[in-house]
């Protein structure tokens, strides 16, 4: 119980970081080996439901590094991303946190999540999913080692994608 405590608190700073547009905090919980991943969902029918996202190394809505995402985060800070000025006003819920494997400060964690974003004064968009992260124990601390984003969504109305799931 302790240790499931420890990860959903972890993941509540995590959320708190990103909706204070915290990005070089947040940046600190990445390993430096991260991949942040989201492959784009498709509609299939129930026998080819194994297809129904994209493989790794094919197309994906984020395929990134850690450099990358110190890039998104430095265009984010420089005022010259159209996407994000004025910034996006956003609310990460985390929640189902599972701890799926826990061996020797590794471990797989699968949560659910919905992403509110506001931005101007009538752009709304929601994205619900589900993420399976790698959290590594680093000098007593957690830190992001990889991150799969599965949307529910086949079909994004929203105008572009610049947050941070």
């Amino acid at each position: 119980m302790a240790r499931q405590y420890e990860v959903e608190r972890f993941y509540a700073d995590e959320a708190a970081l990103l909706d204070a547009r915290r990005y070089r905090d947040w940046l600190a919980l990445l390993a430096d080996d991260i991949r942040y991943w989201m492959p784009v969902r498709r509609t299939r029918t129930t026998n080819e439901l194994d297809g129904e996202f994209t493989r790794q190394g094919d197309m994906a809505f984020f395929d990134d590094d850690r450099k990358m995402l110190e890039i998104r985060v430095k265009r984010i800070e420089s005022g010259y991303a159209w996407a994000e000025d004025p910034p996006s006003r956003t609310r990460h819920l985390v929640t189902n946190v599972r701890i799926v494997y826990d061996v020797e400060g590794t471990m797989t964690v699968e949560s659910n999540f919905h992403l509110h974003r506001s931005r101007l004064n009538s752009e709304e968009d929601n994205w619900l999913g589900m993420r399976r992260d790698t959290l590594r124990r680093v000098e007593g601390k957690f830190l992001i080692a990889s991150r799969h984003v599965f949307l529910e969504q086949t079909l994004l109305l929203s105008r572009n994608l610049s947050n941070f799931f």
